[in-house]
This record gives structure tokens, C-alpha cells and sequence, in this order.
């Protein structure tokens, strides 16, 4: 999986999103602000096919109206607007329909200025865009590749808001838990990790671990104008990618593993490879 995954491109001439403290909006006014925000905001470099091409099936969303734009169009957000998710889906669409045995995992977990009917408008959108190749809130365990593959299925929605209850294809947000370590620390995530691996649920939800690391404003206040890739990410992603190596996927194990800018090292190769492991034991002793 990818964290913040569609923030590849965001608009440094458009307002500091509703996800920012009024402050930060009030110095955004000055377009320098906009660019240091922008370095800051950044976590992808690939576009969602480029993404989908290079092994990634678990995509971290979040989304807002644009306030004072009429009309309910959705955007994605970090920091600054990003492109529309109807155009977004349509992009992933396209990839599905040309590998139709391909399972993605949509993850609308953080939503701002939207009410009820921004949120029928975005939902719509996602049954527009992707019909029958929505899979409906089913049992977990029963959810294999072989199962969707049956139904015709590649796509499963998580939607973090109670009106998920009112559409049979959107799976409410607690069957994908992403415990957050909030830390500059390497050794305080990879601890952080081990821990919430050990305190998941045995059955019942998928789980992410998030495999990041997040500046605090002293962090963006000392490196203002290196960004998030050359201050957090590049130093400390072999470390990283070492603890991704020495998991075990299956119950109590890795189930889905998320990092920033994940083509600066072999990630998604490294967290498809763990697959491994479970042929391995599915082979009969000789």
C-alpha cells in the first residue's frame, strides 16, 4: 500500500485545504508559504497506474469539497488540493478493466467539509465508476482471490463515515484498522509496528501497518525548504525496508504495509514476496 497515496500532485496555486490549521491558512496567502507546504505535502511521486503497475493494491484517501466552489465535487487533499477523485477512480478503473484478475483496496479514511450530500455525491461516484466490480461487506475470511475472481470483484471500499450503513459496497472503516505511530523516530516506529502486529485481531478485519514517519512542526521549522523525501523518508526507508523483510504474513502477522514514496526502494516487490512464506507452508511435508 501507499500513505497518502494520490499526493503525487497537489495545487500549490489553489487555498490551503480545510485540513490545515487557520493559521497555516492565513500564512498561505504568501506563495512561498504554498511551495514549502507543497514540499511537505508530497508523500508519492507515482501516479495511480504508475502505482498499480509497480504492485501496489492498497490506497490511503482522503478527500474534501473545495469550500466556495459551486457545485459538490471531490477532491483529494494533503495539505493542498489534489486532483478530483472522479478522476482518480476513472484512472484505477482503467487498470482493472485491462487486468481483470487485479484486487484493489480503497480506503476513504479522512473526510473534510462534506456533508451528507457531498458524501452521496462522492458515493455515487464510486458505484459510477467502478459498478460491478464492487464487493460487498462480507465476512473477511471469506474473501479470498479465488471468491472475487467467482464474483467478478476487484474493488473493496472502506469508508470511514456512518453512512456507510446505507450501501451494501462500502465496508465500514473498523474492518480496516491503520494504527499510527506519530513519530520522527525509526526505532520508535519499528517498535510502535511490533507492538499493534501483536495487539491485532486475530479474525475479522484486514489491518494495515503503517510503515511511516511524520515531521512534527519543529521537524518542518529546521529543514523547511528540503521536505518530507530528503529530511524523514530517505534516511531512514533501508531500515524500514529491513523490518518489512523479516515479517510473516497470515494471521497475527503483516496483512497490508504502507510507506511513502514507495518506488525509492524495492517496497512493493519486498511486502509481494512475503507471499512466499504462505505457499511455502501450504506445501505438503516431504
Amino acid at each position: 500500500g501507499s500513505h497518502d497515496s494520490f499526493s503525487y500532485w497537489v495545487d500549490e496555486k489553489s487555498p490551503v485545504g480545510p485540513d490545515q490549521a487557520k493559521a497555516i491558512k492565513r500564512l498561505a496567502r504568501i506563495s512561498l508559504v504554498r511551495k514549502i507546504i507543497k514540499k511537505w505535502s508530497v508523500t508519492q511521486n507515482l501516479t495511480f497506474k504508475e502505482q498499480l503497475e509497480g504492485g501496489i493494491r492498497y490506497f490511503d484517501l482522503r478527500v474534501s469539497s473545495k469550500p466556495g466552489e459551486i457545485g459538490q465535487e471531490i477532491y483529494f487533499i494533503h495539505g493542498l488540493f489534489g486532483i478530483k477523485v472522479w478522476d482518480g477512480l476513472n484512472e484505477m478503473n482503467s487498470f482493472l478493466e485491462q487486468h481483470p484478475k487485479e484486487v484493489i483496496f480503497l480506503d476513504f479514511n479522512h473526510f473534510y467539509a462534506m456533508d451528507d450530500s457531498h458524501h452521496h455525491f462522492l458515493i455515487n461516484r464510486i458505484r459510477s465508476a467502478f459498478e460491478s466490480k464492487l464487493c460487498c461487506v462480507e465476512c473477511v475470511e471469506y474473501v479470498t482471490l479465488l471468491y472475487m475472481w467467482e464474483k467478478k470483484h476487484q474493488v473493496l471500499i472502506f469508508y470511514h463515515h456512518p453512512l456507510y450503513q446505507e450501501y451494501p459496497f462500502l465496508w465500514p472503516g473498523n474492518k480496516m484498522p491503520a494504527p499510527w505511530a506519530n513519530t520522527t523516530n525509526v526505532h520508535k516506529l519499528l517498535q510502535f509496528l511490533e507492538t499493534t502486529l501483536g495487539e491485532r485481531s486475530r479474525y475479522g478485519t484486514f489491518h494495515v501497518s503503517q510503515a511511516i514517519l511524520t515531521p512534527r512542526v519543529k521537524t518542518i521549522a529546521r529543514h523547511l525548504v528540503r521536505g518530507l523525501k530528503n529530511t524523514l523518508v530517505h534516511r531512514n526507508l533501508p531500515m524500514i525496508l529491513n523490518w518489512v523483510k523479516a515479517q510473516k504474513p497470515g494471521v497475527m502477522g503483516v496483512n497490508i504495509i504502507t510507506s511513502d514514496f514507495v518506488e525509492l526502494v524495492d517496497f512493493a516487490a519486498t511486502v509481494i514476496a512475503l507471499n512466499d512464506l504462505l505457499l511455502e507452508e501450504d506445501e505438503p511435508a516431504t
